[in-house]
């Protein structure tokens, strides 16, 4: 079973809620994707109101080993995006939590 969401099922939900065509909603989701692209890659942190933030992080240089022979190798410095889930979106994901059994 995918639990995936695409741009494509995105666009096609998007184009049905707002009965715009969805051409022009894949056309400007696919422009706002491009700016915060390029805003993370300027260094800004980008934020989106009721969902979160997404951040660029450093990380350092450190030592990896291969799983399978044991070997360690140098893993180089690096960039990366970091997703910080919002405070109604962790609401709205608690709320759908498993409750536990204890």
């Amino acid at each position: 079973m995918d639990n995936s969401v695409t741009r494509a099922t995105l666009s096609q939900r998007a184009a049905e809620a707002t009965s715009l065509a969805r051409t022009d909603v894949s056309a400007l989701s696919a422009r706002m994707f491009e700016l915060i692209g390029n805003a993370l890659m300027a260094g800004e942190t980008v934020k989106l109101t009721g969902f979160g933030t997404l951040q660029v992080r450093s990380r350092a240089e450190r030592m990896g080993r291969n799983p399978r022979t044991g070997e360690q190798y140098r893993i180089d410095p690096r960039h990366t995006v970091v997703f910080i889930p919002g405070a109604r979106l962790r609401e709205a994901l608690d709320g759908n939590a498993p409750k536990s059994s204890d």
